[in-house]
């Protein structure tokens, strides 16, 4: 157990550093090789209607006259050590882990993704709890009763949460469950710490709406693989035992099934706590999702590039959770890692 631990950290290691090059290349060299000149690419963290001399002092200030090389080992060091920034006679000091310097704002942008991420945390959580919970429920219920109503009408009600973009149902939500019905507060975020009462019911219908998507799918995984597994010949054997169905299910079928879910919910909690941006925006929450949209929407690309490596970040290390997490739930991993 010890040894398939080991490898798996080192290999999440080895995964952060792929990243940490792979997105410095797209914001750095890709460009390059696009044809974009050294004051072009300035003039992207400079922001809009920069002038000749904001696009000199970007060049000096991030170094982008240097060689890759000496670009790459510079932004590493940035996240390790920190950063410095000349503003004329005045130093910046950007603390580590330095994710950039916004030249827009003037401010650290790891310190505002901070600020941001309980917001993006209580929603993607929330929303986590739901959709797992309820997807692999009624998928589990549907594969039992194969071809009843319940089955029909919830892979019905599965197929539109899959097909209906957030924004729709985000905003249908918002004119009828707050506005024209009030059955639900209007969504904002509440820190838990103030009232944790307040805090559910701001958020409460962000997590619904977002949950519905990720829902549909979890039900629809789960009962295609009950369905297979309830065909195999040790779940014949089990009932020939004399075992209960409902032990049957959980114990027998349900356990193997899982074990794909975990892996898709490993990566889609990694996606949300990246930043949820359309659930975010839709329902105006200031999490890390929709300060990436105002970057992107200012040309602000220190900020893009800081929430691009926060969000792999969280991508890679929920991963690892999620390889960690598959002993306990299949304990043939450790004889076959």
């Amino acid at each position: 157990m010890l040894t398939y631990i080991l490898r798996r950290l080192g290999a999440g290691l080895l995964l952060l550093a792929v990243v940490t090059m792979v997105t410095f290349a797209i914001f750095y060299v890709v460009p390059r090789w696009a044809g974009r000149t050294t004051e072009q690419l300035a003039t992207m963290y400079v922001g809009r209607a920069p002038t000749p001399e904001a696009i000199q002092a970007t060049i000096e200030r991030l170094g982008l006259d240097q060689p890759i090389a000496v670009q790459f080992w510079e932004f590493v060091r940035g996240i390790f050590f920190g950063a410095q920034y000349q503003f004329g006679r005045d130093t910046i000091e950007c603390a580590a882990p330095c994710f950039g310097y916004s030249f827009q704002t003037y401010q650290e942008v790891f310190p505002e993704i901070i600020a941001r991420l309980p917001v993006t945390a209580s929603l993607a959580i929330g929303a986590g709890v739901i959709w797992l919970v309820g997807g692999v429920a009624v998928g589990v219920v549907s594969a039992v009763w194969k071809g009843s109503f319940f089955d029909r009408l919830a892979m019905g009600v599965a197929l539109a949460g899959v097909s209906l973009p957030i924004f729709f149902t985000g905003l249908l939500a918002l004119a009828f469950l707050v506005h024209s019905w009030g059955l639900f507060a209007t969504p904002r975020y509440v820190p838990f710490t103030d009232d944790p009462l307040a805090w559910a019911q701001g958020m409460i219908l962000p997590w619904l709406t977002l949950a519905f998507l990720h829902a549909a799918m979890y039900a629809r995984q789960t009962r295609a693989g009950m369905l297979e597994t309830l065909n195999e010949d040790y779940i014949r054997t089990a009932r020939a035992k004399g075992l209960s169905e409902r032990k049957v299910v959980l114990k027998h079928a349900l356990r193997p099934t899982l074990t794909p879910i975990v892996t898709i919910f490993g990566l889609d909690l990694g996606l949300v706590l990246g930043g949820a941006v359309l659930t975010e925006q839709v329902f105006s929450l200031n999490g890390i999702g929709r300060y990436a949209v105002q970057a992107i929407t200012q040309s602000d690309l220190p900020v893009i590039l800081g929430v691009t490596l926060f969000g792999a970040f969280f991508i890679v290390i929920c991963n690892l959770i999620v390889d960690l997490v598959y002993p306990l739930i299949d304990p043939r991993v450790r004889i076959h890692s």
